[in-house]
């Protein structure tokens, strides 16, 4: 199996709009959770989000294609082309790079306006645009568009893990020699009633409104919930010797990809975690690495009691004695649940603790879960040398991905 490396990095979030200005409020423990600004969420149980703010989406697409789309696919843009520009990357063989970008909505709120408009004006006004403009694999075609990919171009699709699987499907696809180079990742816009009267209706939202900020409180013993949140991250996806050659930075190699499903109920994690276990279990054994030589995880960590309980345990079953020496750490404490691009946000996040030496805080930990007693860097940022990291993905249906990024040696 050939390398594979990671090259560029893009990101849109509630707490930066490109992946610099993430990490930094990553690092400084900034949260972008707030009362819903994208509409009046004032009649229901949760008025609170992380939202994407202040995102200009022509600096990423033509005015005209951004009328025709929906925000899903201007923040997968914005990140994939933030991506290609870090990665310096230049499309010598289109034949040869593909892009993989999941969501789980795609353009569910374009679909909610063009309902509207058939209900009340007739099937005469719906839009000619709505349908290629709101499948959940639109993204990737506007991205090969834009740079003359024409290699391998799906989405994926499986809840919360969607964003890991895009980018560990990606990584196999160059591994096994079908591609050269792929952006990976996933893009989402699901701030929306009917998503948030969904969720409430599960009871699986935790009711912020005194204090947004420190609603979103992973593996604290007062946790009650997740929060909703919106956004993108892309990485580029490069054979390593091709991008040794060419001289690219080089935030990481993606060594281990693991994969499975609970098999146990379609919204609650299995009380033994079993899937999660087997899922990191896959992981090393393609890795070929022991579990001792994983320094850091960047944990699902949602903030629900069962999650970070489920997690917490799959880990030390996992790990044993070693999960007690690692550093482990929840990104949605700060910028909510991303749904089906959380993990390829956090996949950034990740690839930047390895090449920042920097382990982002779990902030809003401040009461100990007897059952959540690892080493979650609580509340400030942590300097360490960071060679091999595993982020976790846990998803509706029970879909679990992983994947393992290691350092590379100067």
């Amino acid at each position: 199996m050939r390398r594979v490396a990671i090259t560029g990095v893009g990101a849109v979030t509630p707490v930066g709009n490109d992946a610099g200005s993430m990490w930094d409020a990553l690092v400084a423990g900034r949260s972008g959770v707030e009362v819903i600004r994208s509409f009046d969420a004032s009649a229901f149980p949760v008025n609170i989000g992380a939202e994407v703010k202040d995102f200009d989406p022509a600096a990423a697409m033509s005015a005209k294609e951004v009328r025709r789309s929906s925000a899903d696919v201007h923040f997968g843009v914005a990140a994939a082309m933030e991506a290609a520009r870090d990665a310096d990357l230049v499309v010598d063989e289109p034949s040869r790079v593909g892009v993989v970008i999941g969501s789980v909505m795609g353009g569910l709120a374009y679909t909610l306006r063009q309902q509207a408009i058939l209900d009340e004006r007739g099937w005469e006004r719906v839009s000619p645009h709505w349908l290629p403009n709101t499948l959940v694999d639109t993204t990737t075609s506007h991205v090969a568009t834009m740079l003359g990919a024409r290699g391998l171009n799906y989405s994926t699709e499986s809840a919360c893990a969607t964003g890991t699987h895009a980018i560990g499907e990606a990584a196999a696809a160059i591994g096994r020699g079908q591609a050269d180079v792929i952006l990976a990742g996933a893009t989402e816009s699901a701030m929306l009633p009917i998503i948030l009267a969904g969720f409430c209706a599960m009871r699986a939202l935790v009711d912020g409104r005194d204090d947004p900020a420190a609603a979103s409180r992973p593996f604290d013993l007062t946790r009650s919930g997740f929060v909703m949140a919106e956004g993108a991250g892309v990485v580029v996806l490069e054979e390593l010797d091709r991008a040794r050659r060419r001289g690219a930075r080089i935030y990481g190699e993606v060594v281990g990809y693991g994969a499975s499903n609970d098999a146990y109920h379609v919204a609650t994690p299995h009380p033994e975690s079993i899937g999660v276990i087997e899922m990191m279990r896959d992981a090393l054994s393609r890795s070929g690495m022991d579990p001792s030589e994983v320094d850091y995880i960047n944990a699902h960590g949602t903030s629900t009691p069962y999650n970070d309980a489920a997690e917490t345990l799959a880990i030390k079953t996992v790990f044993g004695a070693h999960a007690y020496r690692m550093a482990v750490s929840s990104n949605k404490s700060m910028f909510g649940h991303l749904f089906g691009a959380a993990g390829a946000v956090e996949a950034v996040a990740t690839a930047l603790t390895l090449h920042h030496g920097i382990i982002p805080p779990t902030i809003n930990l401040h009461t100990p879960d007897p059952q959540c007693d690892l080493d979650y860097v609580p509340n400030a940022a942590r300097t360490a040398e960071v060679r091999v990291g595993l982020s976790n993905s846990m998803g509706l249906g029970g879909h679990n991905a992983c994947l393992i990024i290691r350092k590379l040696d100067e």
